[in-house]
């Protein structure tokens, strides 16, 4: 008795295949709480989300990772590049967002896309609401990482015993 693992999900002709990865209940429940594809979200409210984790996670490789990662101004550095980076994918969710966006598609794993990204305006308010976001969870990133350099929670330690 042999089972089919991969098979259409629907219309063969769209190439839209379920597998036990995609079509996991797991799956499906993890990718569907993502802001990208969470109920009741507004276009702004989902910038805002992905922007900070997008601003806050590009912090730590450019300051870490870049030319200046061995002097005193690293930090300062990652946090500029990050704020760049996030201004160079702003500009490209605008172009996106420009050129007559069309309705997202429904797959398996993401069965109710949200239809406010369908239009320029929802993919506008996104954009500038990304570049909010991104902007502030570098400069969140950034102050995390100064209070754990300065040794703050060493003092406060030191204070407790």
């Amino acid at each position: 008795m042999t089972a089919e693992v991969v098979h259409p999900a629907g219309d063969p002709q769209i190439g839209n295949l379920a597998t036990p990865i995609n079509s996991s209940p797991f799956a499906k429940a993890l990718i569907n709480n993502l802001p990208a594809y969470r109920l009741g979200l507004s276009p702004q409210r989902r910038g805002l989300e992905i922007g900070m984790a997008h601003g806050y996670l590009l912090f730590g490789p450019f300051a870490y990772t870049s030319q200046f990662r061995n002097s005193g101004v690293s930090d300062l550095v990652g946090l500029i590049e990050a704020v760049i980076l996030v201004v160079i994918l702003t500009v490209c969710l605008s172009l996106y967002g420009s050129v007559g966006v069309q309705k997202p598609i429904a797959t398996i794993t993401t069965p109710n896309p949200p239809e406010a990204l369908g239009t320029s305006e929802g993919w506008s308010e996104f954009a500038g609401s990304f570049l909010v976001g991104g902007i502030g969870g570098a400069a969140f990133a950034y102050a995390v990482f100064q209070v754990v350099k300065s040794g703050v929670f060493e003092t406060f330690g030191n204070l407790i015993n």
